[in-house]
């Protein structure tokens, strides 16, 4: 299933709503059963039963379904406890960089108000003048755990997203005493969308076509199989430092290509328009303002 939020155009524009994407038409989960929540993140904490009864219906037999240009996409997930980045995880990047690649995977974090819609602007801070892009394979935790061991971590991830890690470089390198924090955890810092696709769509995540594009020049072209630490490794390092819950959004990393490792360095600027797309996902689309 694709998992998104939604609102609509026009009407009762501003009500936010969680749907299932079929195509280019959505269905309201709450047209489906009154009770279900507005929002993911609700129905992977507190109602995670109605996952599996929409898992077992024939959504294609719901008759009430909105054309996809009657909604604007929000990101399709708000409000996660954690928002948990991986860096240097791909193998390409670390050569470009000439970076020996990690034998355990490093961390950083963002702030859950960091997250934006799928195509909302990114506002350009005043504060830095080396703003970057990243397009990375995001993946959402489905269930609570602790010490989860390699063979059972999977069983804890919901699904998977796009995501795009803006960084200010200055700031991630240069200022702060070398921190990451501050340069990757500016306001609109991580756009997601523009679904959230679930496992059982989205079987093989180690094969996906991942490329980033600036002003429609492909600036980041690799494949997800050049993951140094995939998924279940990273829950299960990760569930030995903290407990990971629904909701909880953990980017995976980014491919060669970002604007401060060319030559010259290329950082965006207003007016950029950056796009970010993951086969068998979808794309974002975020302009700089």
């Amino acid at each position: 299933m694709r998992f998104v939020h939604y609102i609509l155009k026009g009407g009762s524009a501003g009500t936010l709503c969680l749907g299932v994407r079929l195509g280019q038409e959505i269905i309201n989960v709450k047209s489906i059963n009154p009770k279900y929540p507005n929002s993911l993140i609700e129905l992977l904490t507190h109602h995670k039963s109605c996952v599996a009864e929409l898992e077992g219906m024939d959504l294609s037999q719901i008759k009430e379904k909105i054309p996809i240009d009657q909604v604007e996409l929000k990101a399709p997930l708000r409000n996660p406890d954690k928002v948990i980045c991986v860096g240097m995880n791909y193998k390409d990047h670390c050569e470009e960089q000439n970076y020996p690649v990690p034998i355990e995977p490093i961390f950083f974090s963002k702030f859950p108000s960091n997250i934006t819609g799928p195509f909302d602007p990114i506002h350009y801070p005043d504060i830095t003048n080396e703003l970057d892009y990243e397009v990375e394979l995001a993946f959402v935790i489905g269930k609570k755990g602790k010490d989860i061991p390699l063979e059972k971590a999977m069983d804890h991830v919901f699904g998977y997203t796009v995501a795009h890690d803006v960084s200010a470089r200055d700031w991630q390198f240069k200022k702060n005493h070398g921190q990451w924090l501050l340069g990757k955890a500016m306001d609109n810092f991580c756009p997601i969308g523009p679904e959230l696709v679930t496992k059982e769509e989205l079987i093989d995540p180690y094969n996906l076509s991942i490329r980033c594009l600036v002003n429609g020049v492909v600036k980041q072209d690799s494949n997800t199989a050049q993951l140094v630490h995939k998924v279940d490794a990273i829950i299960t390092f990760l569930s030995k430092i903290v407990t990971l819950l629904p909701g909880d959004i953990i980017l995976t990393g980014t491919p060669p290509g970002v604007g401060i490792f060319t030559k010259p360095p290329c950082f965006l600027k207003k007016g950029d328009v950056v796009e970010c797309e993951i086969e068998g996902i979808g794309s974002i689309k975020n302009q700089v303002i």
